[in-house]
Formats: structure tokens, sequence, C-alpha cells
């Protein structure tokens, strides 16, 4: 509106001065005035707006698998090489500070590496074993699987265990054909001596040679008897035993077979018993045979004349301590950790002739584990070897004394 009333003011007055007669200078002046106000108000063009770049969308947070924490075994996520999540499991065999780490750091294994690294499509299903992973003797088998976005979802699982008590029976049966092909051979090797009539026509050959096949029989009998109590302890194991067994009375009991038993050492075998103790928990039978393989191996590799103890007593907490002590040559440090193992010995042609079967430590063992008891043993070289079990305490844990007087009681009261 106010521009168009200038052009109409400025046309007028032009026009109003060439009427009047203006001189052309006055004209001009007239015309350059009113062009100036219509300049000024003229529209100017509204200055360009700056308009912001738009801002990068962020980038969607990587996904997350918290499934993995179902998992009892290590699994992690990998990606991009690094590691991007870790269930408990994996955090407690690789660390706590595993979460974000390169992978071949994390978990510091060639084949791990060589594994997780590599782009190799399609990806390979097949597990790769990781020996060492750990801990020297422990054995792991990687299982990979892909994620959404290239990510590798890592599982590991432990097969030390397994490969442990595959080589125990590998080990074990090498070990229990040996020592019957021992004997075997022995007994067949006299048998066909025995069978020329030169030698067999001599009778103290003769008498000798039976002997012997008399004694590497009873040692192949004593092995398989052994091997038959062990599977069968073995086959008990997960069983608690429940009964309520008179310890003190079972040591009586023990030491009156020994000492009827001829041995020459039976006569140094003493008992110190504590009658105040409680019933332990147990398998009767078991227990004396616990009690006459320590006894046994006592006897064996004591020196002679000298005291083999069977001691009970109180142990830790509510435990009840049975322990059975020689005085001999003792057993080297280095020995201790492996005497339990079936067919270990320290010294194995001195056990061979006093005809131990290799067996009777592993027995004892397999007796306290299956009572929930503790085998210790100690030994001093020099000075004699100590061998300890501590038994739990029967649910009604009543002593010898105690079990008499409550029966004394009971007929008073009838």
């Amino acid at each position: 509106m106010r521009r168009a009333l200038a052009i109409l003011i400025l046309v007028a007055g032009l026009i109003a001065a060439v009427l009047t007669g203006a001189d052309a200078p006055v004209i001009g002046a007239l015309a350059l005035t009113g062009l100036g106000i219509l300049l000024a108000l003229w529209p100017r063009p509204a200055p360009p707006v700056a308009v912001a770049p738009p801002e990068p969308e962020p980038a969607p947070p990587a996904p997350r698998f918290d499934v993995i924490e179902a998992f009892g075994d290590p699994v992690i996520v990998v990606g991009e090489g690094r590691i991007e999540q870790a269930n408990a499991a994996a955090r407690k065999l690789l660390g706590q500070h595993i979460v974000g780490e390169d992978v071949r750091v994390a978990i510091r294994h060639p084949a791990a590496a060589d594994r997780l690294i590599s782009r190799q499509e399609p990806l390979d299903l097949r597990p790769t074993e990781l020996v060492g992973l750990g801990g020297r003797d422990n054995r792991w088998q990687m299982n990979v699987a892909s994620l959404v976005g290239g990510r590798l979802l890592v599982h590991l699982v432990d097969r030390s265990e397994g490969h442990a008590a595959e080589r125990m029976r590998v080990d074990f049966v090498a070990n229990a054909s040996h020592e019957l092909r021992t004997p075997l051979a022995a007994i067949l090797g006299y048998v066909e001596t025995l069978d020329d009539e030169k030698a067999g026509g001599d009778v103290p050959t003769r008498k000798r040679f039976l002997r012997i096949i008399h004694d590497e029989a009873r040692r192949m009998q004593r092995l398989v008897e052994d091997l038959m109590s062990l599977s069968r302890i073995e086959a008990e194991k997960f069983r608690a035993p429940s009964a309520a067994v008179d310890l003190g009375e079972l040591v009586t009991e023990v030491h009156a077979v020994i000492r009827d038993g001829g041995n020459d050492r039976s006569r140094d075998v003493v008992t110190d018993i504590d009658e105040s103790l409680p019933f332990v928990a147990g398998d009767r039978a078991q227990l004396s045979q616990l009690l006459h393989n320590l006894v046994g191996n006592a006897m064996k590799y004591g020196r002679a004349g000298t005291p083999v103890t069977i001691r009970t007593s109180r142990g830790p907490g509510s435990m009840v301590r049975l322990s059975v002590e020689d005085e001999g040559e003792g057993v080297a440090p280095e020995h201790l950790p492996r005497l339990t193992e079936r067919f270990y010995r320290v010294d194995p042609s001195r056990s061979r002739a006093q005809g131990g079967t290799g067996l009777g430590l592993a027995i004892v063992k397999h007796i306290v584990e299956r009572h929930r008891g503790r085998l210790e043993i100690q030994s001093i070289p020099g000075k004699g070897t100590t061998v300890t079990a501590l038994l739990p305490p029967a649910p009604i844990p009543l002593s010898r004394n105690g079990n008499a007087a409550v029966t004394q009681a009971t007929r008073t009261a009838s």
C-alpha cells in the first residue's frame, strides 16, 4: 500500500512540475528524490535462514544376548574380534575384566585365536579342543555359532573330568592286566618245568616250584578280590551309609582277629580307644576292611618290634578320628599325593615281595569317600607314617557307655 502511494505521489509531483514550467534540474532532482523514496519503501528480500545440517542418527546399540547367563558353562559373544558379552562362568574362568578385550588376549590359546579371528565362510561348526586353558591338565571343547551382525557365540565345555576318567580307565586296565599277567606267567613257567620228567622227578625241586605256584596263585586271588571289592565300593559311592557303628567295638574286634592271625607282627598291634566317642554313620563291613588294610600296611612297612597303634579320638567339629600309626621308614613327601592311586607303589619290588596288590590305600580312600569322611596321610621319613580317617557321627550320637546306660535304664523300667 505504501509503495503504491509513493509511486502516485512521485508521478503527481513530476506532472505538476512539468505543467508549472519548472526547470529541468528541478524536475530531475524531484525524480531522484522520489526514486530514493521508492527504493527505501521497496521490500528487501529476507536474508537466507541458515539451516543446521541434520544430526546423524545415533548408531543402534549392540544387541544384547542376556540368555547366555542361563548357561552354567562359560559362554561369550565376540564381535569384530572383541568380547562384547560374557556370562558369569566365562568371567570366572577367564577373568572379570574380559568384556571389551581382544578375544586373543582373553582366551590365550593359539587354536582359539585361529578359529575366532579367521573369516572362514561358511563357519566351521566342528568343535575345537583347547588343552591347557585355565590349567596345565585342563581340557576344554570350544563350540562356535554365528549370530546377527557377524558376531560369534562361543561356548566352552569342560572335558577335563571326562578325559581324566578315561585316562584312569586306560591306566587301570593296563595296570590290572600287568598285575595279573606277571603271576600268571610265573605259574605257567613253573608248570611247564614240572612237566619235564627230570625236573618233576626231583622231590625238593617239585616242592619248591609248587610252593611258588601256590604263592603266585594266592597273589592273583588277592588281586581279583581287591578289584571286586573296589568295584563294589565304587558302585555304592553315591549311597551314604546310615547305620550306627560303634567304632571302639569294631577296633577291638579287628584287633582280636589280627592277634589270632598268626602273623609275627600281630603282637605289636596295640589299641588306644576313647570310650566316650559317639557312634559313626557307617557300613560295618567296609570299616572293618578299612582297618584291616591300614593295619596290614603298617605291619608290612613298620620296623619289626615297634608298635602299630590303632587310635580313636575326637576330630575337628563333630567328626570322629580313626588313625593307624607305625614306626617305620616313612614315605618321602613327593610320594604322598599318589599313595591312594590304584597300583601305585613307592617300592614296587618290595610291595610285591610282601604280597601287596597296590590297591589297599585306593580301597581305603573310596571307603572314606563313601562315608562322607576325609582321609589324611602324614609321614616323616625315618620315623613312620600315620593314616587318619575322619568320619561323621551317626544321627543319634550314642557312645558305647551311653548306649549301655540307656539299655540298663530300659531294663530297670520294665
